[in-house]
């Protein structure tokens, strides 16, 4: 499912624009706060919900080439993360939903169980 679709479907505020691809795909999410298990477990192209805002985001979101940050129960990401989402190309999104209540409408769309 394109990331542009899922955005529209689940009403995810776009934070960042003017300065990303949304019509990538999205094959899953992740929902992690700590950043090495994200780095252990996230797959490329998943959707990762979070409430860390840090510029440390994405750096993961970069490095494992994740579909893009959602920042959970109205998180706002920081300025600096602003400004590397911006070089890195990650797109950034904000919702007031909960981790638990955004993974189930992912679901509901087709993001669901993968191969381990």
């Amino acid at each position: 499912m394109e990331l542009k679709e899922i955005a529209e479907s689940i009403q995810l505020i776009l934070l960042n624009e003017a300065e990303v691809d949304l019509e990538g795909k999205i094959k899953g999410c992740y929902i992690g706060d700590l950043l090495s298990n994200v780095m252990a477990h996230a797959q490329a192209g998943d959707l990762w919900l979070t409430v860390q805002t840090h510029q440390n985001v994405v750096a993961v979101a970069q490095l494992l080439n994740l579909g893009g940050i959602v920042f959970v129960e109205g998180h706002l990401p920081q300025e600096e993360t602003m400004v590397k989402a911006k070089q890195e190309k990650i797109p950034l999104f904000s919702t007031k939903e909960s981790a638990y209540n955004l993974a189930g409408k992912l679901y509901q769309r087709g993001l669901g169980k993968r191969k381990s």
